[in-house]
């Protein structure tokens, strides 16, 4: 007689606990944190994407269809940038904006920079004073000092029609530029300077071959900022260029196309796109040092 033998049979798998209340609320929250940070991050770059996208399509609208219900061109005029650059002295504009920002942009740097290092490396009778000086000549407002510094650029030098009353105190330093390099400059560890002092280095070896390579964040976002100001400058042209057109830079040249009793909008739009096109390429390309520099200023004070 043949015998059954009984295999025993696997216990249950035991049943998985779902998520518990806790844990699922828990992960409810961090969803909807989410949903609302990047909801909220859509509409920040759409506030500030708009007024561009708004600037850009007038631009290519035609003078009927310009500052009118329609969206979108009918038919794109990509002939406005055309008539623009035609527009008599368009081009003296550009080369006058890029001589005033440019040529400032460097002598802002080159006298900002040995005054930065002086007020964050050198302790001396006074030093917080003339750091209280250059704080107090970044709160001063342009418009105080205006009108002695026009009578002596316009009736003493003679330099009224030009962007020279404009370019030429760039040479003496910025406040906010010799604020911004002495911030960072006092994030860079003292024994790098020491090593150097000890190796030989005068003070000027000093800043030249181990401070100034080691601050390049500091200096481009010092650098950016002064060109972004002169580029965009529009009441400097106007107190001292304003009676030459041919010193006219291409934030006050824009002012010449409103017209009297009519304005060409879409050019005036596709003129502004030309002038803040070169601005946003810059930042494009520098923003990684300029936020850099921006970030670590102010670490130490």
């Amino acid at each position: 007689m043949s015998q059954v033998l009984d295999t025993p049979k696997a216990p249950a798998a035991a049943p998985v606990p779902g998520p518990s209340p806790a844990a699922r609320a828990a992960r409810r929250k961090t969803v909807l944190h989410w949903i609302a940070v990047h909801s909220l991050g859509v509409a920040a770059a759409l506030f500030f994407v708009l007024p561009f996208v708004f600037v850009l399509l007038t631009s290519l609208m035609s003078d009927q269809q310009a500052l009118t219900r329609d969206l979108t061109p009918d038919t794109w005029q990509w002939g406005n940038y055309v008539r623009v650059f035609e527009t008599p002295g368009f081009l003296t504009w550009w080369r006058n904006t890029l001589l005033y920002a440019g040529l400032g942009t460097v002598l802002t740097v080159l006298s900002s920079i040995p005054v930065a290092y002086a007020l964050a490396r050198f302790r001396f009778r006074g030093s917080r004073l003339a750091l209280m000086l250059v704080i107090s000549m970044m709160m001063l407002p342009p418009q105080v000092v205006i009108i002695p510094m026009y009578l002596f650029w316009a009736k003493q030098l003679d330099l009224s029609g030009t962007l020279w009353p404009l370019i030429i105190p760039m040479a003496f330093g910025d406040a906010f530029s010799i604020f911004l390099l002495r911030q960072f400059l006092l994030t860079i560890p003292n024994e790098y300077l020491d090593a150097a002092r000890v190796d030989g280095c005068g003070e000027l070896r000093t800043l030249v071959r181990i401070v100034l390579p080691m601050a390049k964040p500091g200096i481009a976002a010092v650098a950016l900022f002064q060109f972004f100001a002169a580029w965009n400058d529009y009441f400097g042209p106007q107190i001292y260029a304003s009676e030459n057109p041919a010193a006219w830079t291409l934030s006050y040249g824009l002012e010449s196309f409103k017209g009297a009793h009519h304005t060409d909008w879409n050019l005036t739009m596709a003129a502004t796109v030309l002038v803040m096109a070169p601005v946003i390429l810059v930042f494009f390309f520098a923003q990684k040092a300029f936020v850099e520099g921006v970030t670590l200023t102010g670490v130490k004070g």
